[in-house]
C-alpha cells in the first residue's frame, strides 16, 4: 500500500491545522485506507485494533462533513463503554479544534443525566454515546436522531460481546435509512458480518495486516511514570545502562524538539530527528549518530525509517506507539547482526491499555520494571569507573598520569588519598546527569 500523507489526503485548512498541532507526520495505515472512502460516501467495514489510529480515522470524514449551523445531531458514535466514548470524545475534540461552531458531547451512564439534557437542549452536533444510556435518551425523546447522517460502530465486536445487540440494532431503526454506517471491529466473528449484512450498504472493507515480531535477543521492559516524571527516569536509565548508542522515540515532532532541548541541558549528547528537518540536516545528525559525535537520537516513527546503525544498544519508547506495528518497527533498531538489545517502554496513565493491545496484538510478553533509584546509579557508575580504571592499568597507557600522581605524592599525600579524591570527584562531583566519557 502506498504510504499516503495529511496533504494527500487533501484535508480543509481547519483538520490540517489541528492535525498539525497535534504533531502527527502522515496517516497511520487504517487512516490512509478509511478516510478516503469515507469522505466518498461509503459504507465501510474497518478491521483494526486499538491503538491504530483508527479515532482518527473515522473522526476526520465525519468532523469534516458536519454542518456547524444546524444546532441538531448529524453524526453518531457507539461505543461499549464509558471509558472509550470520553476517550472518542477527547480525541475528535482536538480534532475539532478549529471547527468552530462544532459541539461534541459524549453520552453513557454513571453521569448525571440532567447534565446531558442541559447539554442537548444547547444544541449538539455530534453524539458518542454508550448503547445504554442512548436509548434512555431515546426513551425521554431528549435525543433526536432523525438528522443523523453518519453512524460509526466503534469497537463493534466488544459491544456484540457484552450483549448489545438489540440495542444497537433499535437505535439503528431510529436513524434514517440513507445514512453512512461505519463499523470498525478488532475482529470479524459471524454476528459482525451479520450485523454489517443487515444495516451497510455495500460496503468496503479495509484491514490492517500487522507484521509478526520476530526479535527474541530483545529485553523488553516498560516503566509506569508520571507525566511530568519522564525526563527525570529518562536521565536514570541511561545512566544505569550507560550505552554506547541510544535511539528514542516520540509520536510528534513537537515532542522530539522537547526532549531534545531537556536532555542537552543536562549534558547529554542528543540530536533529533524528524519530518520537518531538511535531507542535508537529517543527513548530519545521522552522520553524528554513527560516528560517535552524539549517543543519543531522538526520532520520530517516520523519520527513523531506513536507520540501520548496528551498535544501538538501547532503544526508548518515549511515547507508547499508535500502532502495534509501530512498536515491533521500534525495538528492532536494537540486537542487530546477533548482538543482545534492550528496549524501555515509558507508560503514562491512559497508555497502559495501549500497551496491553501490543502484548496482545504481538503475542509478546513486556515485563513491568521498577524505576531507577538514585543508590541504584551511584552503585552502577562505581562499577562502571572499576571497570574503566583496571582497563586502563592492563592497556597501560596511563604514564603521564602515574609521573602527575608521583608529583602529588611528594606533596606528602599517599597513593590512596589521590584515588579516593580522584574517586569522589569523579562519582559525585560532576553535573547532574552528565555520562562520563566512554
Amino acid at each position: 500500500m502506498k504510504t499516503l500523507s495529511f496533504e494527500d489526503l487533501n484535508l480543509p485548512e481547519s483538520i490540517r491545522k489541528a492535525v498539525s498541532d497535534l504533531g502527527f507526520e502522515e496517516p497511520t495505515p487504517i487512516q490512509s485506507l478509511a478516510i478516503p472512502l469515507m469522505r466518498d460516501g461509503k459504507d465501510v467495514i474497518g478491521q483494526a485494533h486499538t491503538g491504530t489510529g483508527k479515532t482518527a480515522a473515522y473522526g476526520i470524514p465525519l468532523i469534516e462533513s458536519v454542518d456547524t449551523a444546524a444546532k441538531r445531531p448529524q453524526a453518531l458514535v457507539l461505543c461499549p463503554t464509558r471509558e472509550l466514548a470520553i476517550q472518542v470524545s477527547e480525541e475528535l475534540r482536538k480534532l475539532a479544534k478549529y471547527r468552530r461552531g462544532l459541539v461534541i458531547l459524549p453520552v453513557y451512564g454513571g453521569q448525571p443525566i440532567e447534565r446531558q439534557l442541559h447539554a442537548l437542549k444547547a444544541g449538539v452536533q455530534v453524539v458518542i454515546a454508550t448503547p445504554g444510556r442512548l436509548l434512555d435518551h431515546l426513551d425521554r425523546r431528549s435525543i433526536n436522531l432523525q438528522g443523523v447522517r453518519i453512524v460509526v460502530l466503534d469497537e463493534a465486536d466488544e459491544m456484540l460481546d457484552m450483549g448489545f445487540r438489540d440495542d444497537i440494532e433499535a437505535i439503528l431503526k431510529k436513524v434514517p435509512g440513507d445514512r453512512q454506517t461505519v463499523l470498525f471491529s478488532a475482529t470479524m466473528p459471524q454476528q459482525i458480518l451479520d450485523l454489517s449484512t443487515k444495516y451497510l450498504r455495500d460496503p468496503r472493507t479495509v484491514r490492517v495486516i500487522h507484521d509478526q515480531l520476530s526479535v527474541p535477543k530483545i529485553e523488553q521492559s516498560y516503566f509506569e511514570v508520571r507525566e511530568s516524571g519522564k525526563v527525570d527516569v529518562l536521565s536514570n536509565v541511561i545512566d544505569l545502562y550507560d550505552p554506547h548508542l541510544t535511539l528514542i522515540f516520540c509520536n510528534t515532532k513537537r515532542r522530539v524538539d522537547e526532549l531534545v532541548s531537556h536532555i542537552q541541558a543536562r549534558g547529554y549528547l542528543a540530536e533529533g530527528l524528524h519530518g520537518d528537518m531538511s535531507q542535508s540536516q537529517r543527513e548530519r545528525v545521522m552522520g553524528k549518530f554513527r560516528t560517535g559525535g552524539i549517543d543519543i537520537l531522538v526520532a520520530t516513527d517516520v523519520a527513523a525509517r531506513g536507520i540501520d546503525v548496528e551498535d544501538v544498544d538501547i532503544v526508548i519508547n518515549y511515547d507508547v506507539p499508535q500502532d502495534p506495528e509501530y512498536y515491533i518497527h521500534r525495538i528492532g533498531r536494537t540486537g542487530r547482526a546477533g548482538k543482545e538489545g534492550r528496549s524501555f517502554t515509558f507508560v503514562s496513565g491512559k497508555e497502559l491499555w495501549k500497551l496491553r493491545e501490543i502484548q496482545r496484538y504481538a503475542k509478546i510478553r513486556i515485563a513491568q520494571q521498577a524505576v531507577p533509584k538514585a543508590h541504584e546509579i551511584s552503585t552502577r557508575r562505581a562499577e562502571l569507573l572499576t571497570e574503566k580504571v583496571r582497563r586502563i592499568i592492563e592497556e597501560g597507557n596511563h604514564a603521564a598520569s602515574t609521573k602527575r600522581v608521583q608529583q602529588m605524592m611528594g606533596d606528602e599525600y599517599t597513593s590512596l588519598d589521590i584515588a579516593a579524591a580522584l574517586l569522589q570527584i569523579v562519582s559525585g562531583g560532576s553535573p547532574g546527569g552528565q555520562k562520563s566519557d566512554k
